[in-house]
């Protein structure tokens, strides 16, 4: 077993206070509790669900100070004693999620939806997350990654892959279906068109702002692509895209903003579901009732997937069907990705190296 030199103090980015900004100091290394993981996160993914935490602008209270970040991936170097040496040997491979912790024993729990646990704990937001070198995390809960997969490459699908696949199943859309992807050219978006084609399914990604996020999107699988930037109509656009003009069969929402809420029940076909996943903050779904009861259309909400669900998004990675489009910078340059965040103009993923 090999045995790793832990430091007392390493690079982390803090909110000391709700708004921010992120400030890049020395904080103490923890030790982990008997059930608990301290992993070396090497690398960890930029979520717009950070910048939220930074901000404070959601109706759930973060824990400050707090060191953001869900998107981990590392090795890990020291575990509690309830931890067993066959499961995770020191040395693994691993992800530290959203979901950082759950009860294990509540009826949600027991039935695979331990993300909507009322004792969850979450990383980078009620928990201090991966924008730092040493994080803890709950050793039932941490993903394991294959053997052979780069870190770096990974930590995005620890969140925005897992949730866009949990999203994609919601949905309940089959092979040979189309599903409008809104907030297609994000970070989210680049993986749930890539997802989709995996799955079988057709893809409409819709988007606006650049050239280059409609580049990526067709580059990715997109079979059409609707600029609701440049569109007049986009609700006869989007069911233009589709080979019977009826619409797509299921439609994700990625958006961060609050009006492609209100649009998809007017374009989604009969029968379809709409899936909520985006958060805009203070943001409301609205849908004509008539027209969602006589349509029988489904309006839902999906959070972000379980264990298993965690296991088959990392074997869809694994298998080379998904292609991560990220660029990595210092976890110094943490506020740096936040002003390009705010200001529309990332395309993919931001992954921050933390020995940078």
């Amino acid at each position: 077993m090999t045995n790793y030199e832990i430091p007392t103090e390493q690079w982390a980015q803090v909110v000391e206070k709700s708004g921010g900004p992120v400030i890049y100091k020395k904080i103490p290394v923890q030790q982990p509790g008997p059930d608990e993981v301290l992993v070396n996160v090497k690398y960890s993914g930029v979520c717009h669900t950070d910048l939220h935490a930074m901000r404070g602008d959601w109706p759930l209270d973060t824990k400050l100070p707090l060191v953001g970040g869900h998107e981990g991936a590392g090795i890990v170097v020291a575990k509690g004693t309830l931890v067993n040496d066959s499961d995770l040997p020191l040395g693994s491979h691993v992800g530290i999620k959203w979901l950082n912790g759950s009860c294990l024993a509540c009826s949600f729990c027991q039935q695979a939806d331990e993300p909507l646990c009322q004792k969850a704990l979450l990383s980078g937001y009620t928990v201090d997350g991966t924008f730092q070198q040493y994080a803890i995390a709950k050793a039932a809960h941490v993903a394991r990654i294959p053997e052979g997969v780069d870190l770096d490459a990974v930590a995005p699908v620890l969140c925005a892959g897992i949730t866009v696949y949990k999203g994609l199943k919601e949905s309940g859309a089959r092979p040979g279906q189309w599903v409008a992807i809104v907030g297609a050219g994000g970070g989210l978006g680049s993986m749930a068109i890539q997802y989709a084609k995996a799955m079988g399914l057709h893809t409409i990604a819709i988007d606006g702002g650049s050239v280059e996020k409609e580049e990526s999107c067709k580059k990715l699988g997109a079979a059409a692509y609707v600029d609701f930037a440049k569109s007049t109509d986009l609700v006869a656009d989007v069911k233009k895209a589709t080979p019977d003009g009826l619409g797509p069969h299921a439609v994700l929402l990625l958006a961060v903003q609050e009006k492609p809420f209100q649009q998809a029940t007017e374009y989604v076909r009969s029968r379809g579901s709409v899936v909520c996943i985006g958060l805009p903050a203070k943001a409301y779904l609205k849908a004509p009732v008539f027209d969602t009861v006589v349509r029988m259309i489904t309006i839902k909400g999906s959070y972000v997937g379980n264990r298993q669900d965690t296991a088959e998004a990392l074997e869809f990675y694994a298998r080379g069907l998904i292609q991560v489009p990220y660029k990595t910078v210092g976890l110094s340059e943490l506020q740096n990705v936040y002003t390009m965040m705010e200001e529309g103009k990332i395309v993919g993923r931001y992954v921050v190296d933390t020995s940078k």
